[in-house]
């Protein structure tokens, strides 16, 4: 995809050893210690075409051949497994995900196209060209496991935040109240291409052209806000922190229909 933004290729520290990379319009996380050279997990797989990218980084941070110990997803969206099937087969590791997100990664199931007619900016209208099929990842796929625990992410849990994809998770870490979110909501407008490009800090709803379940999807912004996070990252935007974060979290759970529910489109009128 031709998309792109000045964040890309940069990363930042979110929490401790929680390092988000901007991989052309999307983030994805490495989380670990960066003297453990196998004891890191990624979180997200980025954009088509982007697994050597990815690796550069990864050796960046771990050193040379640095292997991640699992691959985490909150999701399964072209821009979020793009250079899944290519990492997945290099490191030779396993991918978890919600169950309910289990058919879009093993080539069972496509997810609902994108709406390009929906209330929003140019990327909105440019989503008719975002592919919606599955990946197959095979073996690889397993399920997260039922209790919240997150494998090879002590002190994590993962939280079921559905609406933008119905087996859509975030990870949360209490002890330092670090928060990946996913897409469940974001922090810059995802669907004007000038706010995508320049990565100006809004914290906003999930993408208006991908997110199928809006009920689902406010009753999701609610459960986050709840737990207080004091670091966040999404998977559109630049991390947020401290106040700024909890003031604009609990407005947008306040004023979720206002805010961040666009006035038309096929998923909010309910014709699928």
């Amino acid at each position: 995809m031709p998309l792109t933004s000045t964040e890309s290729g940069k990363t930042h520290l979110v929490g401790e050893d929680v390092y988000c990379y901007t991989n052309q319009i999307v983030n994805l996380f490495f989380v670990g210690n960066r003297d453990q050279k196998n004891g890191w997990v990624l979180v997200d797989a980025g954009m088509p075409r982007s697994a050597d990218k990815i690796i550069e980084q990864a050796e960046e941070l771990y050193g040379e051949g640095a292997v991640p110990s699992a691959i985490i997803l909150t999701h399964g969206h072209f821009d979020h497994v793009g250079a899944l099937p290519d990492l997945a087969e290099k490191w030779k590791v396993s991918v978890y995900a919600h169950p309910l997100e289990i058919p879009y990664l093993t080539g069972e199931t496509s997810y609902d196209k994108p709406d390009p007619t929906v209330d929003g900016g140019t990327v909105a209208k440019l989503s008719k060209m975002f592919p919606n099929e599955p990946v197959d990842l095979g073996g690889y796929v397993k399920e997260l496991p039922q209790e919240g625990s997150i494998p090879e992410m002590p002190g994590w849990k993962w939280y079921h935040t559905p609406g933008h994809t119905p087996g859509h998770v975030s990870l949360f870490r209490e002890s330092d109240r670090t928060l990946i979110a996913g897409d469940a909501f974001t922090t810059v407008k995802q669907d004007e291409m000038f706010e995508v490009v320049k990565q100006e800090k809004e914290i906003n709803g999930p993408p208006v052209y991908y997110t199928p379940n809006w009920e689902d999807a406010e009753e999701s912004v609610k459960k986050l806000a709840e737990l207080k996070p004091l670091h966040a990252a999404t998977g559109h935007g630049k991390p947020m922190t401290g106040e700024e974060l909890e003031k604009g979290l609990a407005e947008l759970a306040r004023t979720f229909k206002e805010k961040a529910v666009p006035d038309h489109g096929k998923y909010v009128d309910g014709d699928k």
